[in-house]
């Protein structure tokens, strides 16, 4: 019955885009990240936005809400089309996405091996590539409902053709996955270009399964682990705080989170190959709450990826230590 619902649903809707190099690199670079949380997604169109929303596997867990503009944005043409007002829903499997913009990059299996790459790494593949890709949902292999993806990938010639089945979603269903409602953080500071948070993370991760992050609106933040007996400190000074839409306008304002490291560091992947895609980076600290990361792309304009980290409660004694 569900599989008929499907295929019911998707003969009301119209979607087909048209995307240049840049457009599919900078979406292979948001997807990349993104998909170390959980290859299900839930994919939102309508004329002027592309939404992804995603969690991990634990209902808990870290949640992902993406937006990007689709006129003048991720998009070079697109035709978006359903009777419920032009928005249509549909769950993609985020692997298959990211492997088949990989396999139009350029990438293969043997041109990783010789550039010494793996193929599960998130660097943009080299190698040749297509001048125009479409993307299109369609009935493929009996009838099950695809997005649909073509490229001629030149100077070799080489047609790219893939069908990534899609479970096709009510338009009002988006709303059980918009982000988490959370309160107006307590600190609020962005991330240096130049000190990747990402590195420091990395190291902690093998000492220790949590990390206690104080920020303060004077701009400074420490990362401090506890393991038998010893503490590690990691100082960032000279961030910016940014006091709109924050709790606090005081410098002397400061929030205290405890974090599970691995969580951290997996929303942070993006800093590893993003770097020329990212316009700010935000770094919202709501106590007892949530730790929010918000990335706004290159040109802000084009749209923002946003995680939502959950952080283990912490009582007015740890807080203070």
């Amino acid at each position: 019955l569900l599989y008929h619902a499907n295929t019911s649903i998707i003969s009301t809707m119209r979607f087909k885009a048209k995307l240049q190099n840049e457009q599919v690199h900078l979406l292979y670079s948001v997807i990349g990240p993104i998909s170390r949380l959980k290859s299900a997604a839930v994919l939102y169109l309508d004329p002027n936005h592309l939404r992804l929303s995603t969690r991990d596997s634990c209902g808990d867990g870290i949640a992902c809400f993406t937006e990007l503009a689709t006129t003048n944005g991720i998009f070079l043409s697109h035709r978006v089309e359903s009777a419920a007002n032009n928005a249509i829903v549909f769950e993609i499997d985020l692997t298959q996405w990211r492997t088949a913009l990989h396999s139009v990059l350029g990438g293969s299996s043997e041109q990783q091996r010789r550039n010494g790459r793996d193929d599960d790494d998130d660097a943009l593949p080299m190698g040749p590539v297509s001048s125009i890709t479409t993307f299109k949902l369609a009935k493929r292999n009996g009838g099950m409902p695809c997005l649909c993806i073509d490229a001629s990938c030149s100077p070799l010639g080489v047609d790219v053709h893939h069908a990534i089945p899609v479970r096709i979603m009510r338009a009002e269903d988006m709303q059980f996955h918009l982000p988490p409602k959370i309160n107006v953080p307590d600190v609020q500071l962005e991330l240096s270009a130049t000190q990747p948070l990402r590195i420091v993370v990395e190291r902690l991760k093998s000492i220790s399964p949590h990390v206690y992050m104080e920020g303060s609106m004077a701009g400074e933040l420490t990362l401090r682990i506890v393991n038998d007996g010893a503490s590690i400190r990691t100082y960032f000074s000279k961030l910016v705080p940014r006091f709109d839409d924050c709790k606090s306008s005081q410098p002397d304002t400061s929030c205290k989170l405890k974090v599970d490291t691995k969580k951290l560091s997996t929303c942070l992947q993006w800093q590893a190959t993003m770097a020329k895609h990212v316009s700010s980076a935000l770094l919202c600290m709501v106590e007892n709450e949530m730790l929010v990361l918000h990335i706004v792309l290159n040109p802000a304009d084009v749209g923002f990826f946003t995680y939502y980290i959950p952080v283990h409660f912490l009582s007015n004694d740890v807080a203070d230590e």
